[in-house]
């Protein structure tokens, strides 16, 4: 055994709340690997356990068929009788010991059954409180070792929480516990949109009664204003780099997008038309830039290049089409498609041009990816109310998340971070 010294990375300083959460997943993967997690050695009754949230990690992406261990409970290789687990390819196990000083020791395996290996085991140390951290950590690594993709766990989302007329920007955990609110306002909040290094948070607020872009720090909560010129200053995007952003302004009249540095200096105007171009997104490589546009009538997709240039049309949908995402490998993009009264998620291969909706239509907007790519988390409504929601990125496996109160929107998940 190897021992790992996990650092968890706390975007606040103060204690994380749990919010109260109902999780509907539909659906599952062409190939689901059986897999059991057995309940750790030294696990404590009551609140959820480490090895309930790593299930819940693993059964949320679809790719995996929880087997219940039965009764069986073993927490180290030499506990393990084969015999007893036909059918289950993957056991996770661990145990957990309470430390002095207020940490806790947790000690992990992954066995491969078919091959009677370990193919993980790894021990975290940590503060008590941390152990959601720690179970999605874990969760992370199972993932990525059975699949060979990172997993996205331990990752955080953004979204804004309207409720009764109160504004709240909210930062959370992937599986949506965990809320902490970045910024409380009376007027509305919108497009917020995470730094490369997940440092920073870009955001419009109206808290001035105008649209005004702000870049807020997660560890400080410090924020400056990059972008307050004459007229509506809207729709911020980060470049790969960290190092630009491209934002709406309606300083030469109508709606046009611009890149600035990330500090607000350099401005340049990127397009230059009579219509509303808006949303706009960068390529992976930070060569291009796609927005929205109804220049061509309808509102649908363009690409141009980031320092400026003709524009290309890249959807011909009927209906309109609008806040495009990249996904992270740059082999396609997603966006919103409205078409007989129905916003529908949908994804452009960038290679084929084949177009695939992933989600049943009603009032599902603004697809962000998971930074892995397997997943694309979006905004919904249910019975009128906004909630979270998520699909593969093939369409198999649907996701609602729900949250105790408030109308949820504009979603958007957060970069992959550093172990």
């Amino acid at each position: 055994m190897f021992r790992v010294l996990m650092s968890i990375w706390i975007v606040f300083c103060s204690q994380m709340a749990n919010a109260e959460l109902s999780i509907e997943i539909s659906g599952a993967g062409e190939h689901q690997t059986p897999v059991s997690v057995v309940r750790f050695a030294g696990e404590e009754g009551g609140t959820q356990s480490i090895s309930e949230i790593i299930s819940n990690d693993l059964l949320r992406t679809g790719l995996f068929k929880l087997i219940h261990p039965a009764g069986r409970a073993p927490h180290v290789m030499s506990e393990v009788k084969y015999v007893d687990w036909y059918g289950v390819e993957a056991i996770v196990m661990g145990s957990i010991t309470l430390q002095e000083g207020g940490n806790m020791l947790v000690t992990f395996s992954l066995l491969d059954m078919v091959r009677r290996s370990e193919l993980l085991k790894l021990t975290v140390s940590a503060p008590q409180d941390q152990g959601r951290a720690i179970a999605h950590g874990i969760a992370d690594r199972v993932f990525e070792r059975l699949t060979g993709t990172p997993g996205v766990f331990s990752t955080r989302i953004a979204y804004v929480n309207r409720d009764k007329g109160h504004y709240r920007l909210v930062v959370a955990d992937s599986d949506g516990y965990g809320e902490q609110d970045l910024l409380n306002s009376r007027e509305p909040i919108m497009s917020p949109a995470w730094s490369p290094d997940g440092a920073k948070i870009a955001y419009v607020s109206f808290e001035e009664r105008r649209a005004i872009v702000y870049v807020q720090s997660l560890s400080t909560r410090e924020r400056r204003v990059v972008a307050d010129f004459p007229g509506s200053n809207s729709a911020p995007a980060w470049s790969p780099d960290g190092k630009k952003l491209a934002v709406v302004l309606t300083r030469d009249d109508t709606s046009q997008i611009y890149v600035m540095n990330a500090d607000g200096t350099g401005l340049k105007r990127i397009t230059f038309s009579d219509a509303i171009d808006t949303e706009p997104t960068f390529s992976v490589d930070g060569k291009f830039l796609l927005f929205a546009s109804d220049r061509g009538g309808t509102v649908q997709i363009y690409r141009v290049a980031a320092e400026g240039g003709a524009a290309t049309r890249m959807t011909y949908e009927t209906g309109n089409s609008f806040s495009p995402r990249f996904s992270p490998d740059g082999k396609s993009f997603a966006y919103t498609l409205f078409n007989g009264g129905k916003f529908y998620i949908v994804v452009n291969d960038l290679g084929t041009q084949q177009v695939q909706y992933l989600s049943n239509g009603g009032w599902d907007k603004k697809p962000s990816f998971a930074p892995n790519g397997k997943l694309i988390l979006f905004a919904t409504e249910v019975q009128g109310r906004g909630i979270l929601a998520s699909v593969s990125s093939d369409g198999r496996v649907k996701q609602k998340l729900a949250a105790q109160r408030g109308d949820i929107r504009e979603p958007v998940w957060g970069p992959l971070l550093k172990r």
